[in-house]
């Protein structure tokens, strides 16, 4: 038998989300980016042997995601970006959060929680990082080479975008004047 739980957090709570976060992100200027991301790989492997509920295995599973943005020299995330990113790893590296996590079952609650929160704040990142990772694991397969020996980087993923929505703006308008061709009213092409 499940129970579905929803969880309010009021302002109050979430500042204390807010107010961890904003002292992790002091480190990112004070600890290298080696150093926090590889407090959050061990935190990560310590929760890989732990018995967790699925609310906080499943978001945990995101922790990796962004370990993977800072890692990719492929994506090569601005360098903004990359401090944000950073700064919620640092949360995680922390052994101040909110809730510690060597108590049983719950320890990991608020990692989940932060997590949750993170993925909302950095959500566009993230989309931009998984189209990435997916236009090189299909460039590599279209290349028939492995993806680790493939190095692609954001620049050539720009221009692929660019190739696709030209691509799609001329479907479009193929498809638009199917029975006749198409001629510019407001303007004259050469």
């Amino acid at each position: 038998m499940s129970l579905e739980l929803h969880i309010t957090l009021s302002d109050a709570d979430l500042k204390l989300f807010v107010d961890s976060i904003t002292e992790a992100r002091k480190q990112v200027d004070t600890v290298d980016a080696i150093s926090i991301v590889g407090a959050a790989r061990k935190l990560l492997e310590e929760t890989n042997r732990a018995e967790l509920p699925d609310f906080v295995a499943n978001r945990l599973k995101h922790l990796d995601t962004m370990i993977s943005m800072i890692e990719d020299a492929g994506f090569a995330l601005p360098e903004e970006d990359r401090d944000n990113v950073l700064a919620a790893l640092a949360y995680f590296s922390s052994q101040d959060d909110v809730l510690p996590d060597n108590v049983p079952v719950l320890g990991f609650l608020d990692d989940a929680i932060m997590i949750e929160l993170c993925m909302r704040e950095l959500q566009y990142e993230i989309e931009a990082y998984d189209d990435f990772r997916i236009w090189r694991d299909n460039e590599a397969t279209r290349r028939g080479e492995s993806r680790a020996g493939l190095m692609l980087n954001r620049v050539e993923w720009a221009e692929a975008r660019r190739q696709e929505a030209i691509e799609r703006m001329h479907r479009r308008r193929r498809e638009a004047y199917a029975g006749g061709s198409w001629t510019p009213v407001l303007f004259k092409v050469r």
